[in-house]
């Protein structure tokens, strides 16, 4: 496992677990756009819980490479969903918001397969 791979990981886990945590306490930067999307505010706790997850899993995926690979492939899915949504709202201004979470989603999953 390189010291890439590590610094990476538990960067990417740090911003998507922030982004987690600020959903499940509902900041306003995270929620306004939900609400302009259209997102059904039911569903906020589990996408914010999906996130948190999500970061664990990477941190977890230090010492199970597996559960690390697991957790990045469901938080790109997660962000590619976001993506879609962004979209589907017509939210073009904001689309880069989800791709700057994928971008280091997949850095991480790159550098995991290298090591």
């Amino acid at each position: 496992m390189s010291l890439a791979y590590v610094i990476v990981a538990v960067l990417t886990a740090a911003w998507v677990g922030f982004s987690g945590f600020s959903l499940l306490r509902r900041a306003d930067f995270v929620t306004e756009p939900l609400v302009e999307y259209g997102v059904p505010r039911s569903w906020w706790t589990p996408l914010g819980l999906a996130k948190s997850a999500g970061a664990i899993g990477l941190l977890a995926g230090l010492a199970v490479p597996a559960l690390g690979i697991a957790a990045g492939i469901a938080l790109v899915l997660y962000f590619l969903g976001a993506v879609f949504t962004v979209l589907r709202a017509r939210s073009y201004k904001t689309v880069a918001f989800p791709v700057l979470y994928l971008a280091p989603l997949v850095a991480t999953l790159s550098l995991g397969y290298a090591a």
